[in-house]
């Protein structure tokens, strides 16, 4: 048996989904623990593509029981949707896709908040997606979120909704001049959708303990990255959960003590999405070349994404916040036409040089990344198949990454598809 996180080791958008896709295959269980549909994780396989949301990375390769736990904030329409789009590729539900009824639902309001605040912060906004994410997770910690166990109870759900509605349009009106809202066309929508979710809702805590006791293959998978952790990340321009390895815990009831492997997943260069800080990010051609290789456009928003070049300062701090003893490099082939490569190894921050992240804002702000250079390999990895078939370039540039993260590599990516993966 063996329960192995699989985290984001940057800020998000390394390639979880095809990894996950790709191990799935040997796991009974493959469990989605925080985040919303915020997230997309994209799978290529047999000439087919799909970008999935909600539903775990797991659910097209072999036939792993596909948890979305109770960490996860569930918009019904979105998840509805997808559903459909699963099933229109060929993947299987019935009996598969399970939900944990401790899960809190995204309803309109949430989406309509996140989107009043956004646009009343203005030149400060944080850049979020607008699906209504972090005030999910606000109506959770107040106390006054809709759960899926909601779902199976219409009288209370009414009640519950409309309390909410309530407070909300004080604030819709006095706060941000907007529009009131009306309850009972969003009961309607939700209790629709309902019919359909019911089924798949259940104690998935329960669940996945019985699995540890019989000694079953688990693989909790996160979305965004460790740098968007609400704990850990560059606070505030952070997402609203955990992505972190102690997020697999919380968002999904499994203790601790039964997790043996965690896996980070890093690109060979870096991305951000959004606004914040990122001392690596280019903005000259060698940023443009990433960008246009790499199709550095958000898989959820198709906003394009901010590049920059490896920062393993960064990396080294997501290996120890997370525990990471497995790491996964993806799109490694991104590089192939680089004469020169550049890794972030120290920053220098007030005159000083350190290694060590800092995780307050003004430091990240001011600081000034250092770098190692090294020769680019300047050919294709496309017929390379194992690590002794990559050019010499290559081989340094991934061993200077291991030693100085003191992790080994386990798996190397050179292309979107489930196929182009070399696995060590």
């Amino acid at each position: 048996m063996s329960i192995r996180v699989v985290v984001g080791a940057q800020w998000g958008d390394e390639g979880k989904g095809k990894i996950v896709d790709l191990l799935s295959k040997e796991a009974d269980y493959v469990v989605r623990y925080q985040g919303g549909a915020n997230a997309g994780h994209t799978l290529e396989f047999d000439g087919k593509k799909i970008v999935l949301h909600l539903i775990p990375s797991g659910i097209f390769n072999g036939d792993a029981t596909c948890v979305i736990g109770n960490g996860v904030v569930i918009d019904p329409l979105a998840l509805l949707e997808e559903i459909e789009e699963v099933e229109a590729l060929g993947g299987n539900l019935e009996d598969r896709l399970k939900i944990s009824s401790a899960a809190h639902v995204i309803l309109p309001y949430h989406q309509l908040l996140d989107q009043v605040k956004e646009e009343r912060r203005g030149d400060d906004a944080i850049g979020t997606t607008g699906r209504g994410i972090g005030p999910a997770y606000v109506s959770k910690v107040s106390r006054v979120g809709i759960r899926m166990s909601d779902l199976f109870h219409p009288r209370q759900l009414r009640q519950k909704v409309t309390s909410n509605i309530a407070d909300i349009n004080d604030a819709l009106e006095h706060v941000y001049k907007h529009d009131a809202i009306e309850a009972e066309p969003i009961v309607e929508e939700l209790l629709a959708a309902a019919d359909a979710l019911c089924p798949y809702i259940t104690n998935t805590s329960a669940l996945l303990h019985e699995a540890i006791e019989n000694g079953e293959e688990i693989l909790l998978e996160g979305a965004q990255g460790s740098l968007l952790d609400v704990d850990h990340g560059t606070y505030p321009f952070v997402t609203s959960s955990c992505p972190t390895a102690g997020g697999a815990c919380t968002g999904s009831g499994i203790p601790p003590t039964a997790i043996d492997k965690v896996m980070g997943i890093s690109k060979a260069y870096c991305t951000r999405v959004g606004n914040g800080p990122f001392p690596t990010e280019l903005q000259d051609d060698a940023g443009k070349q990433l960008r246009e290789a790499g199709q550095e456009f958000g898989a959820t928003t198709g906003r394009p994404r901010r590049c920059g070049w490896v920062d393993l300062v960064a990396l080294k701090y997501a290996v120890r916040v997370n525990g990471i003893n497995e790491l996964t490099l993806t799109k490694l082939d991104i590089l192939d036409d680089f004469e020169e490569i550049k890794l972030c190894t120290s920053y220098v921050v007030d005159g000083e040089q350190t290694d060590v992240f800092p995780v307050d804002l003004p430091d990240i702000e001011e600081l000034e990344p250092r770098y190692t250079t090294m020769p680019g390999w300047q050919q294709s990895l496309e017929e390379c198949e194992s690590m002794e078939d990559l050019p010499a370039e290559a081989i340094e540039y991934l061993d200077f990454i291991q030693e100085y993260l003191n992790v080994d590599l386990t798996i190397l990516s050179k292309g979107p598809d489930r196929s182009e993966t070399i696995v060590i």
